[in-house]
């Protein structure tokens, strides 16, 4: 019966979080090195990926094994030609070679987990780490170069010998034991490659990976006698035609649920601002990125709005004094149902309720303090904390 049971097949599994049996799909296969037993790599239907795992025969239910559905090769061929030349006339030469690693990225899971300082940390996704790394179950990050190692005894060598303790960059913003340094892709180029890698891991959807002089990089660190332990990141563009001002955002597993996403966002628009621009953050955004933008936005306007309940104000003099995006106002009014058009006007809807909870939200949110950042748009000139 086991036999049946081939890639591309569906079949019904034991849920690791429950005793609950879900329809999923058999992406891959494997002999276990630990005990020779075969193991199957599933996705779950109807989950997000980063719950996909290996499983042993005796989680899958053999009496209910749906056969794959044969391919069409030739279509599948002829839709992926099509879609790599869309692609090759709209990115430049410098994203090439990010876009082949995507064509040919496989739907696995390649590292089960990594150490990472104090953290020993479950991947949720494929990361194209170069081999001889992807041959490891499990990777030993230097938390300081993030160079990746094969073995804890690896790593201890390294540490002996890497004398790095922050980011190589310079460090614009420090308040109590934050900091926040700005790194250059071009002239940090193996950090910030590294940093993508380790960053793939926990985003579906990432796409830069080698190319990373294109782009700066604001590195969310906490700090101690010991050093700056990398939280979290943002990256922008440092010339988008369409005024983008974060392109990728995350916040690691040990440090999510700590409002480290709503700083790293915070920045990106006090960094706007002191451009005397607006921004936006890179389009489309994913399930999780807009609940995050949304929140921030209505954690930023609606205080604004409050504020002059018995005035007018316009989605112009938000957008100057918040570095938000017209069409962003409009989205994060339009979401709550918080604009009425009456005699050929349009008019926002005080939602006081709403409005006292988002106000509260404000006053316990982490936020950029504006004193404590020290960064002038580039091309000008300023004094860093540290270098």
């Amino acid at each position: 019966m086991e036999q049946s049971i081939t890639v591309g097949s569906k079949v019904f599994c034991k849920f690791k979080f429950t005793d609950e049996y879900r329809l999923c799909e058999i992406l891959s296969e494997r002999t276990s090195s630990k005990n020779s037993q075969k193991e199957y790599y599933v996705h779950y239907e109807d989950f997000n990926r980063r719950l996909d795992e290996w499983v042993t025969i005796d989680r899958v239910d053999l009496s209910r094994i749906q056969a794959p559905e044969p391919e069409k090769n030739e279509v599948k061929q002829t839709e992926k030609r099509i879609k790599t030349h869309k692609r090759t006339r709209m990115r430049t030469r410098r994203m090439e070679k990010d876009e082949e690693v995507k064509e040919e990225m496989p739907r696995v899971k390649n590292i089960e987990a990594i150490e990472f300082g104090n953290w020993e940390i479950e991947t949720w996704y494929f990361s194209p780490y170069p081999k001889p790394y992807t041959n490891s179950e499990k990777l030993y990050i230097c938390e300081f170069c993030l160079k990746p190692n094969l073995s804890k005894e690896m790593l201890e060598r390294h540490q002996t010998k890497c004398t790095t303790r922050f980011p190589p960059g310079n460090e614009i913003y420090r308040k109590d034991s934050l900091s926040v340094f700005e790194l250059d892709g071009k002239h940090s180029k193996i950090y910030c490659q590294n940093l993508c890698l380790l960053a793939k891991l926990f985003l579906d959807h990432k796409t830069l990976y080698y190319d990373v002089e294109p782009f700066l990089f604001y590195i969310l660190c906490e700090c101690d006698d010991k050093g700056c332990h990398i939280c979290g990141y943002f990256s922008k563009e440092k010339n988008s035609s369409y005024d983008y001002n974060l392109a990728c955002i995350l916040t690691l597993p040990p440090y999510q649920q700590r409002g480290f996403g709503k700083l790293l966002i915070s920045l990106s628009y006090e960094l706007t601002k002191r451009e005397r621009k607006v921004g936006s953050p890179e389009k489309p955004l994913s399930d999780l990125g807009f609940v995050s933008y949304i929140s921030y936005w209505a954690t930023i306007i609606f205080p604004m709005i409050k504020e002059k309940e018995n005035e007018s104000i316009s989605i112009q003099e938000i957008s100057e004094k918040t570095g938000i995006t017209h069409e962003d106002i409009t989205l994060t009014l339009k979401h709550f149902s918080l604009i009425l058009y009456k005699n050929g006007q349009y008019f926002i809807n005080l939602d006081d309720q709403l409005f006292q909870k988002y106000i509260q939200k404000k006053k316990e949110a982490i936020l950029i303090d504006p004193n404590c950042l020290f960064w002038v748009p580039h091309g000008k000139t300023t004094t860093r904390i540290r270098k």
